[in-house]
């Protein structure tokens, strides 16, 4: 099946055959992730560029490591260490990275929408959104949809709790979407003043309480605080969020006794997650990691490999 996008902005726009194309395609490049000398050469001669303006460790390493394994020429850009520093706008940042002939921008930005507008400024090259503000974070959704059929078989007809500060995270969007699209039933949960009743006009059930959220669910998903997009404090303090919104093994119990446990990561423990459930047998964290790789090789792939004709 040919992929008809020619930018990854969010899981909004691709239909459930996309998804499973993308998960199917990362299936294929876990094995190369496994070999001795992990390099396939689909991306050699072309050129992508990580425009990063908030601090990353895991999506930032894995599309770096992604590239390097598909034989891309990988550029780092920080905004601390670049000419935003002087002044200089997003959109002019981008044109002088666009005029050096780049295939792929990998752009993280603090403002929603920001892949979306770089997509119409830049004609030349292909935009991938490694989340922008409280919008969107596609990759890791489709990491996380990679990690739930892996180990349960299946996306379709699994009850999911995303339980956190559900207002200001841009993973719980683009799981939303991407979970909802494949079947699965979302269930999400948070503090009233973290949790936006818009969300179930998008297909969620929203739950009152955490226990509610975590009866007979298959895949347990925590979130942290967003602490950097709150521009107010919303919780009276974190031992009162631990107690109702923290996941320990007692709480876990609710759930099916082979629910999965999931982190986007970076985990706060003893907040959102105590580190007995976080390491425990049923997390599937450093999974969501290592099928990350995968995943971001995958989407590189589709968008950046040469079209038949360019094939030397």
């Amino acid at each position: 099946m040919l992929f008809k996008h020619r930018h990854i902005l969010g899981t909004r726009q691709l239909s459930a055959d996309d998804i499973t194309l993308i998960l199917d395609t990362a299936e294929r490049f876990r094995e190369i992730n496994l070999r001795e000398i992990k390099k396939v050469p689909v991306l050699r001669g072309k050129t992508v560029i990580n425009l990063f303006y908030e601090a990353s460790t895991r999506t930032r390493t894995s599309f770096e490591i992604a590239e390097k394994r598909l034989s891309a020429d990988a550029i780092n850009i920080t905004a601390s260490a670049s000419s935003v520093v002087k002044g200089e706008t997003l959109a002019d940042t981008a044109r002088n990275l666009e005029a050096m002939r780049p295939d792929v921008i990998v752009v993280r930005h603090a403002a929603s929408g920001a892949a979306e507008y770089l997509s119409r400024k830049l004609s030349s090259c292909a935009i991938i959104n490694a989340g922008d503000g409280a919008h969107e974070h596609p990759s890791q959704a489709l990491l996380d949809a990679l990690t739930i059929r892996r180990h349960k078989g299946r996306v379709a007809g699994l009850e999911v709790a995303i339980i956190g500060d559900i207002a200001h995270s841009r993973v719980v969007r683009s799981n939303l979407y991407a979970l909802t699209a494949l079947g699965a039933r979302v269930r999400l949960c948070g503090p009233g003043t973290m949790m936006p009743s818009a969300m179930e006009q998008l297909g969620a059930r929203l739950c009152c309480s955490m226990e509610e959220a975590l009866e007979g669910a298959d895949v347990v998903m925590m979130l942290r605080i967003q602490r950097e997009r709150q521009g107010r404090t919303l919780l009276p303090s974190l031992r009162e969020y631990s107690r109702f919104y923290g996941l320990d093994n007692k709480k876990l119990r609710l759930a099916k006794a082979d629910a999965l446990v999931m982190h986007p990561g970076p985990m706060n423990r003893g907040v959102e997650i105590s580190s007995e459930v976080g390491d425990g047998a049923q997390s599937v964290i450093l999974d969501q990691v290592e099928n990350g790789v995968a995943v971001r090789m995958a989407l590189l792939y589709l968008v950046g490999a040469p079209a038949p004709n360019e094939e030397g």
